[in-house]
């Protein structure tokens, strides 16, 4: 019985060991590919990816679609009034920072203060900008 087992494993070892990829394991023979493929390493050119010269039209498409797929997860209309409120409560929240980083200046260096509120102010600019898309929305 032990006998019959242990064959029957030597065979199912001998299948699967024939049955592998040898290709990745053989470094003489990177390259070959059995069967009817396409290298798609050179077909590839970083003009496809960038918009560079002809490709442009295309990575402008892939960038809307990109644009659409992100509007369509946000749901603005059904949620614009959510997201209002979630940017004027930052902006409340920057403005509050703003006036601690104001109230908090060092006297011997008032340079890292003066960079936190211009910084603070960019963030203000950028939540004034989603609120003008948020508004702009359908």
């Amino acid at each position: 019985m032990n006998l019959f087992i242990f064959a029957g494993m030597c065979v199912l070892v001998y299948l699967i060991f024939r049955n592998l990829n040898m290709n990745n394991l053989n470094q003489d023979n990177v390259n070959y590919k059995e069967g009817m493929t396409t290298d798609t390493t050179t077909t590839t050119t970083t003009t496809a990816t960038n918009g560079i010269a002809g490709s442009a039209a295309a990575y402008a498409a892939q960038i809307k679609s990109q644009a659409i797929k992100i509007e369509d997860q946000l749901l603005i209309p059904k949620y614009r009034a959510d997201y209002e409120t979630v940017i004027l409560n930052l902006d409340e929240l920057v403005n509050s920072l703003m006036l601690q980083t104001a109230l908090n200046v060092s006297q011997t260096d008032p340079q890292k203060a003066l960079l936190d509120l211009a910084n603070l102010q960019q963030a203000q600019i950028a939540l004034n900008s989603v609120m003008k898309y948020i508004d702009a929305s359908k």
